[in-house]
């Protein structure tokens, strides 16, 4: 009986320790969206429930910036930029699972070797290279730095280290080509890990700030990160419209993330078997 009491008052703990934890999470979330709907000496004030200025803070947003063309900047580069991240890095760790070569281990020591140089140490030398390319302020400079990534191209070697190669040999013997053989068979197969590694690489263009700050000069080129940041620089902040701002730049992470929650997870775990 004391040991039935006592792994009862611990589940009890455990889970108090779950609501506490999962609150402390959604809590950022629930003062967003309560934020977007007062006005900001309300929102100073730390009110936490509903209000009545939701449509204030929207002509606010309609008047002062423009979020139409700065979604549509993220959301172009972004699907953009994971599309090719994602083909390139998942192509690279097909050919680090499928083909044989004793320098290929030494080739994935130097990607991953490459993973501790700090991103601030590479910028200038980017900057200078897209400048000479005439490409600052483009599209392309965006997107460019980003396409092959170490740790995607790790990422999908290590889950690729489960795939049966016996598959790839009977598609060689059907007459299939490489690129073929990664389509027709390997993509399938691996669509799990497609997904966590797309939703990942989707958040880290989407919230990218830094480097498009470097490279894209004018309001026209202007993403969300960038336009809720200038929200910030004035004498006074409008916290209603800034929180209105971060609820919408939320929206498709979060429609991401839901349509693909089962397969992210069964891809991140995968990658750890």
């Amino acid at each position: 009986m004391k040991h039935l009491s006592y792994s009862h008052h611990l589940n009890i703990v455990k889970i108090a320790f779950v609501v506490i934890v999962c609150l402390f999470s959604v809590f950022p979330f629930y003062f967003m969206i309560i934020g977007a709907t007062n006005k900001s000496v309300d929102i100073i004030k730390g009110k936490l429930t509903i209000g009545s200025y939701l449509i204030g803070n929207i002509k606010s947003m309609h008047q002062t910036v423009h979020m139409g063309r700065a979604f549509w900047n993220s959301l172009r580069s972004t699907v953009i930029g994971t599309f090719l991240s994602i083909f390139v890095c998942s192509a690279a760790g097909y050919g680090f699972c499928v083909f044989r070569d004793k320098y290929k281990d030494r080739l994935m020591g130097i990607l991953l070797l490459s993973m501790m140089i700090p991103g601030a140490a590479t910028m200038i030398p980017l900057f200078r290279m897209f400048s000479s390319l005439k490409l600052l302020n483009t599209v392309a400079a965006f997107i460019f730095p980003s396409i092959s990534t170490a740790f995607l191209i790790f990422f999908f070697r290590q889950n690729s280290s489960s795939f049966p190669i016996e598959l790839v040999q009977a598609a060689r013997v059907d007459g299939l080509s490489e690129f073929q053989i990664y389509l027709r068979v390997y993509l399938p197969i691996m669509s799990p890990t497609f997904a966590a590694a797309s939703i990942v690489t989707f958040m880290g263009l989407w919230n990218n700030y830094m480097w498009p700050l470097v490279v894209l000069q004018t309001q026209d080129m202007q993403t969300l990160p960038l336009l809720v940041t200038g929200l910030t620089a004035g004498y006074v902040t409008d916290y209603g419209l800034l929180m209105l701002c971060l609820c919408i730049m939320t929206i498709p992470i979060i429609i991401l993330f839901f349509t693909q929650q089962r397969k992210f997870v069964e891809g991140i775990t995968g990658s750890v078997k």
